[in-house]
């Protein structure tokens, strides 16, 4: 019987004990129930005709108990007498088809393909607000993906992305990695960059039941601190309220979940409450099998089922770590502890063998809407996608269009940018970032199509800079200053390209400071003083850094952010430094002065407790100094904002129950469970901002609109984004944008119980800085 077709250049056969393990390489993709083989095709798992549901059953029921086990770890082996050739769960695609050195992934770079497009790195991309740009990068990386499949060069499609926790804190190393602070946006990114992955269409519900590729939303849930003064993930335990679970940390995923309808959730390593995320019922299958209507499969983190019992102390036994995840309603280990302890946790009757059919049936439910048992994929849907889609012109065209549309101006003293492509007579670059390709792509990243530091995107203006790093590394531990001092002296205009790297923030590496490393601050200011005219300061970074010096310094006349901007970072830099692109990024997260490294990392609360001098997190709940706003950012045009119109002002949400209750405020609300889906919907109203450009450049730019409560305190927050659009205009253009909000959605909050509730009287509606208010009245 054939275990894969048309293969292969080498096939190499190594017998341990009484197991058959196969190593294929294949110039075509693996699939199982080829047509043309009279053994596989009688077989009703097969049968394509036939629901998924009833062939996955029958396949299930084919497999021993020992196969059964050895497809619930990531590296699931071939089952030869079946026809089932090797899979790999675990793929990575955060901002680009990517791949680990030195793990066994379902991707690799070994053949016709050697890169895919490499975007920015998530917090980037998600400064633009712009959620057809994050759906238009999702479906390329699900093109990409199917095309190097096609090609023979994957073992899997499944991908381990997006990240959609919570940036609650900035000193979090792969807070890089997430859409930033805002509930709403990361869960509007992760239904966009879901849909798109898919194949499903940009406003959802056209997906059926073949995936292009599969997405997986992670890491479930309140996972956001990676090691911090001798805390770490693996044994972390976050103590979270049920009123910041639901408005904070679990949104993104029910929005992930119901909205982007994706095919994989990983639960994280941290426990909540004491439970672990993998193992917790209430949360893997009550919560989002049951309450939201999850249909895929749930992996673990890698090695996250071990840490239960050999870390956290959670289960007595390897045994009982096994059961608990599996009766959990998790299907896949990340790691080897289901294959080793799964056999004997069912011997010891810890585990009923049920629970592992279960699994399974998730499992092989995937790789049949994958299309991998269906025969030759090359007559399959997406079969058409060919290696030459692969980094192809419009995919790195739209690399460079995200890193534009996400780099942020923070400050432009005098209107120092854009610089003068015919008035700047010589240039000095001056930084550790400014020459570093690697830098540009941050973590989780693949070899990408082709790359442009900094340094090469400005040579594209001005042939011949000066160039020197000022430091050997980004921590700078000691710092070039006299001779960058002398560089700058002699030229026109000079650009400092500082920031951090993956040496300073990452997975498993949470910073312990907010400023800049070691001897940055001094060769920037002396750099500035020495300087001709005001200075250009880029950042790279993920995190937000405490720049407060350069804020209030008029030796240095703009700062840009443009955190780790991808492959085309450096032309999309030089671009809006020389005036060709008008900067339109706003910031998706807020800067926080060094002072907040006071707060642990490990209190999980969002609220304020002025009594204690806790001062909350993000922009909903902060209540200290920062150094930018979330959703701050200027551009080369200034723009105007005014209420064109909204249907309606005055809320009357009197249910038939009529039940109200009173808090202890003396302040009359209702729960939304008891308004229903009648009244909510008519209720539903249009927000129409008009919006002009004053300036003389085109430019694109979010818009954002917020809600505030009348009376703040007891756990409401400052204000909480409730819209956000994108708008292209030409000098002195106008245009309005419409929105279309809900008063069960958009003016709720939870109580801390974590029910949803509405409370009456007057709110505001913020658009740019002007307020507009509108009431509920019971």
């Amino acid at each position: 019987m054939r275990l894969l077709q048309n293969l292969c250049l080498t096939i190499l056969i190594i017998t341990q004990t009484s197991s058959l393990h196969l190593y294929v390489e294949s110039t075509q993709p693996p699939y199982s129930c080829d047509s043309s083989d009279s053994s596989t095709k009688l077989y009703p798992f097969c049968q394509t005709k036939l629901p998924i549901s009833q062939r996955v059953e029958d396949l299930v029921s084919r497999l021993t108990l020992q196969e059964k086990v050895s497809q619930l770890v990531d590296t699931a082996p071939a089952i030869p007498r079946l026809g089932i050739p090797a899979y790999e769960w675990w793929s990575e695609a955060l901002h680009g088809v990517a791949f680990q050195r030195n793990v066994r992934q379902g991707i690799r770079f070994n053949g016709s393909i050697r890169s895919a497009t490499s975007f920015p790195q998530v917090i980037l991309t998600a400064a633009s607000f712009d959620a057809h740009l994050w759906y238009r990068i999702g479906q390329v990386i699900g093109k990409e993906a199917r095309g190097i499949y096609n090609s023979g060069q994957a073992t899997g499609m499944t991908f381990w992305a997006p990240n959609i926790n919570i940036f609650r804190d900035p000193r979090w190393g792969r807070g890089q990695e997430t859409p930033g602070e805002d509930p709403l946006v990361t869960g509007k990114y992760a239904v966009s960059y879901v849909r798109g992955v898919q194949g499903d269409s940009f406003e959802g519900g056209t997906l059926g039941e073949h995936l292009q590729a599969s997405a997986c939303c992670k890491h479930f849930t309140a996972y956001d601190l990676d090691s911090w003064k001798g805390m770490n993930r693996f044994i972390f335990d976050a103590q979270v309220t049920l009123q910041d679970l639901a408005d904070t940390y679990q949104p993104p995923f029910q929005s992930c979940i119901q909205e982007g309808k994706a095919s994989g959730i990983m639960c994280a390593y941290n426990r909540v409450n004491g439970v672990p995320n993998c193992a917790d019922y209430n949360l893997l299958s009550k919560k989002a099998r049951g309450q939201w209507g999850f249909y895929g499969y749930i992996t673990s983190d890698c090695d996250a089922v071990s840490i239960i019992h050999d870390d956290q102390g959670y289960a007595k036994s390897p045994e009982d770590a096994v059961a608990d995840v599996l009766k959990a309603g998790m299907d896949v280990n990340c790691g080897d502890y289901l294959k080793n302890y799964t056999k004997s946790a069912v011997k010891k009757k810890i585990l009923p063998e049920s629970e592992i059919d279960r699994a399974l049936h998730n499992l092989f439910s995937l790789r049949m809407r994958l299309g991998l048992f269906n025969g030759n994929p090359t007559k399959q849907p997406y079969g058409n996608i060919a290696p030459d889609q692969v980094c192809s012109p419009e995919h790195q065209g739209l690399a460079l269009e995200a890193a534009q549309d996400g780099i942020v101006l923070l400050k432009n003293s005098d209107r120092l940018l854009p610089l003068s492509k015919l008035k700047t007579l010589s240039l000095a670059v001056i930084g550790p970032n400014a020459n570093n390709s690697t830098m540009l792509l941050g973590n989780y990243f693949g070899p990408p199509c082709k790359t442009v530091t900094p340094l090469q995107g400005l040579q594209n203006y001005i042939k011949n800079p000066r160039y020197h790093p000022g430091c050997s590394r980004v921590s700078c531990s000691s710092a070039s200053i006299n001779q960058a001092v002398k560089l700058a002296k002699g030229a026109d205009q000079v650009i400092l390209v500082m920031g951090l790297d993956q040496t300073q923030e990452k997975e498993d590496k949470d910073r312990v400071d907010l400023v800049l490393p070691g001897m940055q601050r001094e060769l920037i200011t002396s750099v500035a003083k020495a300087a001709k005219k005001p200075v250009v300061l880029v950042l790279f970074c993920g995190g937000p850094v405490d720049v407060s010096f350069a804020k209030y310094d008029r030796n240095i006349g703009s700062i840009i952010w443009a955190g780790y901007p991808g492959e085309a970072g450096g032309t999309a830099l030089a671009q809006i430094i020389f005036g060709d692109h008008n900067p339109g990024g706003r910031l998706p997260m807020t800067w926080y002065p060094q002072d907040f490294i006071r707060v642990p990392m490990t209190d999980m609360r969002m609220r304020p407790q002025p009594s204690s001098g806790y001062p909350g997190r993000t922009y909903r709940f902060y209540n200290g100094k920062k150094v930018f706003e979330f959703g701050y950012g200027l551009s080369y045009s200034n723009y105007s904002y005014e209420l064109a119109s909204v249907t309606q002002n005055k809320f009357y949400m009197r249910a038939s129950s009529n039940q109200l209750t009173n808090n202890s405020n003396t302040i009359r609300y209702k729960f939304i469970s008891d308004m229903g889906i009648e009244l909510c919907e008519k209720n539903k109203f249009t927000v129409t901002v008009r919006v002009k450009n004053h300036g003389e450049m085109a430019g694109k730019h979010p818009v954002l609109i917020f809600v505030r409560q009348a009376k703040l305190g007891s756990g409401r927050p400052n204000r909480k984004l409730v819209g956000f659009q994108t708008v292209n205009l030409n000098a002195g253009e106008k245009a309005e944008i419409k929105y279309e909000l809900s008063p069960c959605e958009h003016l709720s909050s939870p109580d801390d119980r974590g029910l949803m509730v509405m409370e009456e009287g007057p709110q505001f509606l913020l658009i740019g800085d002007k307020e507009y208010p509108i009431t509920i009245i019971f």
